[in-house]
């Protein structure tokens, strides 16, 4: 059997373990498996070296590109050449913050003109729920999207309002007919109008804005909606670990309901955000130390299955607004590029291994999108890979990163793990050439964690 090629390696991550191993590739997708030797005839041979191991490229389906209509914030060029840097073969486009938001088949269209030919990596779309659009639903789970994100508070963009609860419950029931998924922004509005919004520089008075109890009000009617309807539910960064009892009890009850954390909630916390460090500001807020403990907790348990980056970045005039008032600064992390480092240098503290980092980062959220050939390492699967060096250590530069501006919570920090290089089917990504393709979700997949 010829391969158009082969790679080698002492440590490969196959079937949830490491072990030496040929992986032959042909047409962009594994074709054999063996042990180190048996792939043989192949057009070329991509041999690992000392210190490094070959991993399934990362899914990441909690992306905001931002275009059209707010390419300035970001836009596919960059975004896809982020990801790629950080081991990411596999993205899923947010339906906000881009003009227009991916409500409508039209709307979809216009973001897919928007990215033919400029992705680094592959990219799928999610669609969006808001007041008034349930008629779309259908038509957009025709057209591909990977299912369906809806806000329960303000979004932060008027052209994607947030739907009451009862609008989420009229949504999950289109959506459990539809056989998709519904992802949702789980905090509620009305605690959040009632908690005290002081505005400021002191970050202790933006988290009082954004209490634990939103989170889990929030979380209460996904729960008891999803139960009502059956549909599949996901609930979006996860930050508070007070929700984790009640989502566990769904879970045992049958709910299918999964959900995800993001490095920044995992990595940083309240204690240690400095004053006007408006470059921390995300929604649903970073908490406190014990807090983030908990929610390691959670992912060692099962309770977490997902982490993803939730790579939100904007201007630095809207980062920076308000001169460190973190009522006014604009919300979100960027960090796509860092997931791995950043989880794999807190997970190895914590004893959790790098084995399961990886399923936590690529097979589990390529399950929950219905990617199914994505995020593992097996004959049949894609041949996307990340080449990673697990012991090596780099320090932070943000204007090296490859995300349009040049701002992260995380400049100057050390970190554990570097990404050398990543494979998309089956050959090297490289920064100039976009060989990237747009994914639609095929719709015999079912949506199974």
């Amino acid at each position: 059997m010829a391969f158009d090629t082969v790679f080698r390696a002492a440590r490969v991550l196959i079937d949830g373990a490491f072990r030496p191993a040929d992986v032959g590739v042909r047409d962009g997708v594994v074709t054999h498996i063996g042990e180190i030797g048996t792939g043989r005839d192949a057009e070329s041979l991509v041999e690992l070296r000392d210190g490094e191991v070959l991993l399934p490229g990362l899914v990441d389906t909690h992306v905001h590109v931002n275009e059209p209509g707010r390419t300035e914030w970001e836009g596919f060029e960059s975004a896809t050449r982020a990801a790629a840097a950080g081991g990411v073969t596999t993205i899923v486009d947010m339906p906000l913050n881009s003009i227009p938001p991916t409500v409508s088949v039209a709307a979809l269209a216009e973001k897919r003109s928007a990215a033919a030919g400029r992705v680094h990596v592959d990219v799928g779309f999610w669609g969006g729920v808001v007041p008034g659009n349930l008629a779309q639903l259908g038509p957009l789970t025709e057209a591909g999207v990977f299912g369906f994100k809806c806000f329960l508070a303000p979004s932060g963009v008027d052209e994607f309002p947030a739907v009451t609860t009862e609008e989420m419950g009229e949504a999950m029931a289109v959506v459990a007919a539809l056989g998709s998924l519904l992802i949702v922004h789980a905090e509620d509005a009305h605690t959040i109008e009632a908690a005290p919004h002081r505005g400021g520089r002191e970050y202790a008075d933006f988290l009082a804005s954004r209490p634990g109890e939103a989170e889990d009000a929030a979380i209460a009617d996904v729960i008891r909606f999803a139960e009502a309807t059956g549909a599949a539910a996901h609930i979006l960064h996860l930050s508070n670990a007070g929700s984790l009892d009640r989502i566990a009890e769904a879970r045992r009850r049958g709910v299918d309901l999964t959900v995800e954390t993001c490095p920044h909630y995992l990595t940083l916390t309240a204690e240690e955000i400095a004053t006007g460090a408006t470059v921390c500001k995300c929604c649903p807020p970073i908490r406190d130390a014990a807090n983030r403990d908990a929610l390691w907790r959670g992912l060692a348990d099962g309770t977490i299955g997902v982490i993803v980056s939730d790579h939100s970045p904007s201007t630095p005039d809207l980062k920076n607004a308000g001169d460190g008032d973190f009522e006014v600064a604009w919300g979100g992390i960027a960090s796509l590029q860092l997931g791995l480092p950043l989880v794999w240098t807190e997970a190895r503290k914590r004893g959790l291994r790098l084995e399961r980092v990886v399923d936590l980062m690529a097979a589990k959220p390529a399950a929950r999108a219905g990617l199914a050939d994505k995020g593992r390492i097996a004959a049949g699967a894609a041949a996307d890979f990340a080449v990673f060096a697990p012991e090596e250590t780099f320090v932070v530069d943000a204007r090296s990163l490859e995300h349009r501006h040049p701002i992260c919570p995380y400049d100057g920090r050390e970190l554990t793990g570097v990404v050398r290089a990543a494979y998309l089917a089956g050959a090297r990504i490289d920064r100039e050439v976009p060989r990237g393709r747009l994914l639609t979700r095929r719709m015999e997949v079912a949506h199974a964690a």
